[in-house]
Order: C-alpha cells, then sequence, then structure tokens
C-alpha cells in the first residue's frame, strides 16, 4: 500500500516535472483559426460583431503593420479585431505545466506578433515562427516542418486547423475545428485538445497514439498526396 501510494505521489509530482520524460512534450500551436480569428476591423461585418459580443467571446483590436507600402513607401498599417477562442488564456496557463509551447503561424509577423503579445502576456509561449519558417513542396506552400524546432519528434505535436500545414509529418498532427467568431459556441481548446495533449505527455512517443486516433497519412493519402511518413 505505502508503494503504491508512493507511486502515485511521484506520477503527481513527476507531471509537472517533463511527465517522467528527460524533456517537455513540444506543443506547437498554430494562430489564425486555431487560437484566434481575426478580420480587418474596416470589413467586419455589425451582425458577427454584435453576435459574438453577446456571446462572451473576448475580442480586441490592434494596429499591425502591413507587407504593402503606400504612396510615399512607408509600410501600411491594418486596423485589425481579434477575436479569442474561448478558454484561451485558460489553455495556454494548464498547457505550460506540461509542455514546452511553440507558436508556428504561417501569417506574417508584422501581424502576428502583436497579436501574441496580446494573448500571450503570461508569457506561456516559449518560441515564435513567422511565415519565412514555413516551405514549400509540390502539393502546399507554408508547409511547417518540424525540423526547424526539434530533430527529435517522438515528444512533438502540432496543432492546427489546417491539416496540410504538416503533411511533412503527418503523424505528429492534431487537426483542429477552425474557429470563426461567427460560430462563439466552441470548447475545443479545454474540452476536446487540452485532454488529448495531457494524454500525450505521458508518451515516450506521441506518434503511435496520433496515429492510431487521426490515422493523417491515410487521409493525405486519399487527397492525392502520397505518404511522406509512415514510419514512426
Amino acid at each position: 500500500m505505502l508503494t503504491k501510494i508512493a507511486d502515485n505521489m511521484l506520477c503527481l509530482f513527476s507531471h509537472k516535472k517533463y511527465s517522467g520524460y528527460p524533456v517537455l512534450v513540444q506543443v506547437v500551436l498554430d494562430l489564425d483559426e486555431t487560437l484566434v480569428w481575426a478580420y480587418e476591423t474596416s470589413s467586419l461585418p455589425s451582425a458577427v460583431r454584435m453576435q459574438s459580443i453577446e456571446a462572451g467571446l473576448k475580442c480586441f483590436e490592434l494596429e499591425c503593420i502591413s507587407s504593402e507600402k503606400d504612396a510615399n513607401g512607408r509600410p501600411k498599417v491594418n486596423h485589425v479585431t481579434v477575436f479569442e477562442r474561448p478558454g484561451l488564456h485558460e489553455f495556454l496557463k494548464h498547457f505550460s505545466e506540461f509542455a514546452d509551447l511553440i507558436l508556428f503561424t504561417a501569417g506574417l509577423e508584422g501581424y502576428a506578433s502583436p497579436v501574441i503579445d496580446r494573448i500571450d502576456a503570461d508569457k506561456k509561449l516559449s518560441h515564435r515562427l513567422y511565415r519565412p519558417s514555413t516551405v514549400s513542396t509540390e502539393h502546399r506552400e507554408h508547409v511547417k516542418d518540424l525540423t526547424c524546432v526539434s530533430k527529435d519528434h517522438s515528444r512533438t505535436v502540432i496543432v492546427n486547423n489546417n491539416p496540410f500545414i504538416f503533411l511533412l509529418q503527418p503523424s505528429n498532427g492534431v487537426p483542429c475545428v477552425p474557429f470563426f467568431a461567427a460560430q462563439p459556441c466552441d470548447n475545443q481548446l479545454m474540452e476536446v485538445i487540452l485532454p488529448l495533449l495531457k494524454q500525450l505527455s505521458f508518451q515516450k512517443d506521441v506518434r503511435p497514439v496520433l496515429y492510431e486516433k487521426f490515422h493523417m497519412p491515410e487521409w493525405f493519402e486519399h487527397q492525392g498526396i502520397p505518404s511522406i511518413n509512415l514510419s514512426l
């Protein structure tokens, strides 16, 4: 009995300390339509704004530097309204207790950086990667290659609303339902993604579990994309 209690206590303590493994599970998070939904403020339909606010969605407005230039050759400034996915801050707080969080977006830094600054005021994210870190393949552009995050992918997970983003490492991917402000009743972060990632944090290798759950290599084959990484 004492041995069992001691083992349970060790499990509880080791959960925060790398879940019993030498490194934290790495979780690579997408930004747009995964954590937030952004819209150019001047084009945002008033009905969508009213509906989302009445439903309790949190939002904020930002000035973001555009890659385009004005008539004087200066970068344009875009005004953007950003809606946070329900549970976002609680999700990041719980997440950071057992994972190394990396934000990897196909968005440009001029837009994405101020958005990340706002949603990650507590600095839960350890690293940020933007569009220049993505790669182009014969099938899709702006693909996120996990080799720029880690050479060992046994404890690396990528969460994205667009599965094509992780076609180079399909067995590391967690596809999630896209988030839109027009669909404010959303529980994906806290009730779907967080429990799955907690489970993965205890795995020596996350890929067999993710393969059995999603069968992403076969999904890509059905989309006409040959399997790139079937080995686990």
